[in-house]
């Protein structure tokens, strides 16, 4: 519990055996009252490792993406009556130490949702992140902020937090097919910035764990799409 909240960390999670346990472990459980993994279909012992470590795990019949993972997720919280929802990647590349820092603005000065940013100052990336990557996580928020108005730093990172009452806002609609995958993320920060919700970004760390231990689920093409395809869809007004 934080100040008097309730916390769930909410973890998606696609054959993660390798890494699921120490993002577990990093969880402080006087900070957060569940760690929540949501085992997207996985064919490995990502569940049984998950759990060993003290996690609530929710396995899904069969993959469905990481977006209709945090939607289970996310019904998941509001059905146990949680105040706060903190998201953390699965393959350990947050440090659930920095929690603190996303859910500070929202408990003390009024704001709605948190998002980390790497390219503040006091922030940084290190590990195998992929060059690729590198590009795509500065032109990405360059895009999105022509199109909401506001200067951003990092938009496709998932490590966020934000207060689940936003999700009572029926102009976000969050069970859509096409937002399975990795659009739901972003489009969940685009309606927030638009809808005139409270957003910070706070600076945070991200470290790619050695490519030895796991090679990112992002598929280049389809997956590169379906993180630009909720802003061209909402900035252009084809779908809400």
């Amino acid at each position: 519990m934080y100040e008097g909240y309730r916390i769930i960390a909410i973890v998606p999670a696609f054959n993660e055996e390798l890494k699921i346990g120490r993002v577990v472990q990093r969880c402080d459980r006087e900070l957060v009252d569940t760690v929540l993994v949501v085992d997207d279909g996985s064919t490995d012992e990502t569940a049984r490792v998950a759990a060993s470590q003290g996690a609530e795990v929710l396995s899904l019949e069969r993959v469905g993406g990481v977006g209709k993972a945090l939607r289970e997720g996310f019904r998941y919280a509001r059905e146990h009556d949680f105040d706060i929802v903190v998201i953390l990647a699965g393959n350990d590349k947050d440090d659930p130490a920095e929690i603190p820092a996303l859910l500070a603005p929202l408990a003390h000065d009024d704001v709605d949702f948190v998002i980390g940013s790497r390219y503040l100052a006091g922030g940084a990336y290190g590990g195998d992140m992929p060059r690729y990557r590198k590009l795509a996580t500065r032109l990405h928020p360059w895009l999105m902020s022509w199109f909401v108005g506001k200067r951003l730093t990092e938009t496709t990172n998932g490590f966020r937090a934000f207060w689940l009452s936003l999700l009572d806002d029926d102009r976000i609609d969050l069970d859509q097919p096409w937002l399975d995958q990795y659009g739901l993320e972003v489009y969940l920060l685009f309606k927030v910035i638009k809808l005139g919700y409270q957003h910070r970004e706070v600076p945070c760390t991200k470290i790619y764990p050695s490519r030895t231990i796991g090679q990112t689920k992002m598929r280049p093409i389809v997956g590169w799409w379906s993180i630009l395809k909720p802003i061209y869809l909402l900035g252009c007004g084809i779908k809400a």
